[in-house]
């Protein structure tokens, strides 16, 4: 090769990385959302006129003037709302499709069958029409939980152990499991209790011999050893995680006499506790808050389902939250899959209609169940270093008529348009003179 053309090729590549620097300066994933009103649930008040710079899916940079990067998309949320994407504290996201037919529903197997082992991760269905209902309506976080606890609770499978739930990031393809085993469902109350012989006293004694079961547990056993515990091998080793505290209980219970003895529970064998339901936790705010025992409520609990609830009041998450209990949202029944997202502002809304701050009532949408289920480390605020899950909203975010205009998971913008939305387009009387799509010709 000759003197000139090593120069040419010397010079072709030095070309060549001075392009590359270039198209790595103008970063096709660096959004910068400016003229926002900013919640960042960390700062008391909302900061108006605010930024936020999202790069790599993180947010970078907070503030009020921020310098766009070269090649960043400009987004003007226009004097808006900008908050954390809300997470549902307790769903069935992934599960369920339509709760009447059996063979779209995966929460539960038949009681016997499996039970502390029993882990729905396996069966999630992240092309549910319901996740992406979920996610337009600003939902970017969910956890996904088995069995049935609802208003009418029920073990889903060996009692009082329905299995353990998930964590969910609700983001299009790989990736939308955040934290998987976020805890092991217990479900405790009278409905459940006809599972263990008609008592409650016999749900609590399952559950604690359980748990001394599963701490004495040897996988070594020798032949001549003398098997009585009630457990099998696979439950037992899913309990482990929990006897040795890094899994959480959580302890579906309305009934103060059950809330109690969850409380006991986790005291007892040093665990934590979280509690789902809490119909009448407010009886009990002051003990919750010594223990750190969070509650997952519904606000729309005012009078009671059951003899276990007979003491719901609307006010239970403002009274919960001035003792100083970590409170976070989920509406139960149909809502634990449809609906999933605009049920659970408007249930926010709800609580501060009935004394809950309007600050307070944002935390248990985003920072409170980050927390509670262990994801508060790369969600739940907007800060620097946090995953950018954001919502630009058209009004308030706690009030029913208002949407979202965008909505970013991890920082991808994701689309706004489910199938209820082309339905309605489709059928809107306003395409009526229309010629029909194809199909209806």
């Amino acid at each position: 090769m000759s003197i000139g053309q090593t120069d040419r090729t010397i010079f072709a590549l030095v070309a060549t990385l001075a392009s590359i620097l270039a198209a790595a300066a103008c970063r096709a994933d660096a959004i910068l959302i400016i003229n926002a009103k900013l919640h960042t649930v960390i700062d008391p008040q909302p900061i108006e006129q605010a930024s936020v710079l999202i790069v790599d899916g993180r947010i970078r940079e907070v503030g009020g003037r921020i310098a766009a990067p070269a090649g960043a998309q400009l987004i003007d949320a226009a004097g808006h709302d900008v908050t954390p994407g809300f997470m549902n504290a307790a769903t069935q996201l992934g599960l369920v499709e339509v709760s009447s037919v059996a063979d779209s529903s995966d929460t539960k197997v038949n009681p016997g069958a499996l039970g502390a082992a029993f882990d729905v991760t396996y069966a999630l269905n992240q092309n549910s029409t319901l996740v992406a209902r979920a996610r337009a309506d600003g939902l970017t976080r969910a956890v996904s939980l088995p069995g049935s606890w609802g208003d009418f609770a029920t073990a889903g499978a060996s009692a009082p152990f329905s299995g353990s739930g998930v964590v969910l990031k609700l983001v299009d393809g790989a990736g939308w499991i955040d934290r998987r085993h976020a805890a092991m469902v217990v479900v405790v109350g009278g409905f459940a209790a006809s599972q263990v012989g008609g008592s409650r006293s016999a749900e609590w004694i399952l559950l604690r011999n359980a748990l001394d079961e599963a701490k004495k547990y040897r996988p070594s056993r020798g032949a001549g050893e003398p098997r009585d515990q009630l457990l099998n091998r696979l439950d037992i080793e899913a309990l482990q995680p929990v006897v040795a505290g890094t899994m959480p209980l959580a302890i579906a219970a309305m009934r103060e006499s059950d809330i109690r003895q969850a409380v006991a529970v986790g005291t007892d064998y040093n665990i934590p506790v979280i509690v789902i339901g809490g119909a009448e936790a407010w009886r009990v705010a002051g003990l919750l808050a010594e223990r750190k025992v969070p509650v997952v409520l519904n606000p729309f609990d005012n009078l009671p389902w059951t003899f276990d609830d007979i003491g719901a009041r609307a006010d239970n998450a403002a009274i919960l939250a001035r003792a100083g209990v970590t409170i976070a949202f989920s509406v139960p029944g149909i809502h634990l899959s449809h609906d999933a997202g605009e049920v659970i502002r408007e249930a926010a809304g709800v609580a501060v209609a009935n004394g809950l701050p309007w600050a307070d009532a944002l935390r248990a949408l985003t920072l409170n169940p980050a927390r509670i289920w262990g994801i508060d480390d790369h969600y739940g605020r907007i800060a620097p270093g946090m995953d950018a899950d954001l919502v630009i909203w058209d009004g308030d975010p706690l009030e029913p008529t208002s949407a979202p205009t965008a909505v970013f998971v991890a920082g991808r913008a994701v689309s706004l348009t489910t199938r209820q939305s082309l339905l309605r387009d489709r059928y809107s009387p306003l395409h009526k003179s229309e010629p029909w799509p194809p199909g209806y010709r």
